[in-house]
């Protein structure tokens, strides 16, 4: 079973794009296993930060994406964007120079809001960084989703047909990807060795 390395974006605790990628998280554990990377304990990137030795919540941060065969950003939308806390993520991950944990990982980027446009303009911004860090960003199926807690059991289930029809097809697609992209990534790291 593939791992995928969720970063969310919203540090709030009852953060609904939280909510929303357990959902999906619940709907792909037949095929995907979703693990959570923690970034809220992550200090601003400061390159003085690397000597001696980078705080252990860097080093944790790039172990797990590492070790993940894909990623999945989770953005909410602040100000027409992706969150800081998204590019802070990213910016320590391409770090030091020549050992970027992000290079060649398949990826995804997906996000909700209460609002009828589902955080649309912060996935469209974050596109561009995502693929100049070197992922292997998949570009269709979008999901642009205005999140209704009705949708939703108390468990996180999607129990909305309609709903999960669309989200499973999203998952389908996702893990389609990652194999697809997987092959060639394991190649090059191999001949990189």
């Amino acid at each position: 079973m593939k791992t995928v390395a969720v970063i969310n974006g919203s540090l709030r605790r009852e953060s609904i794009n939280r909510r929303f990628a357990e959902s999906i998280g619940k709907l792909a554990a037949d095929r995907l296993r979703f693990q959570f990377v923690e970034i809220g304990d992550l200090p601003l990137y400061n390159d003085d930060l690397w000597q001696p030795e980078p705080p252990e919540s860097v080093q944790r941060l790039k172990r797990e994406i590492e070790a993940a065969d894909a990623v999945l950003f989770v953005t909410p939308e602040y100000n027409r964007s992706f969150t800081p806390a998204i590019k802070n993520a990213i910016d320590w991950g391409t770090r030091p120079y020549g050992k970027n944990s992000w290079a060649t990982k398949p990826a995804a980027i997906i996000g909700t809001s209460p609002g009828a446009l589902g955080a649309s303009a912060a996935q469209n911004a974050l596109k561009g960084l995502v693929t100049v860090c070197d992922m292997v960003l998949m570009g269709q199926p979008e999901i642009y989703f205005a999140y209704k807690p009705e949708l939703f059991d108390a468990e996180g289930n999607i129990t909305d047909e309609s709903t999960k029809a669309f989200l499973g097809t999203w998952v389908d697609r996702f893990a389609k990807w990652i194999d697809r992209t997987s092959e060639p990534r394991v190649a090059a790291q191999a001949d990189a060795a």
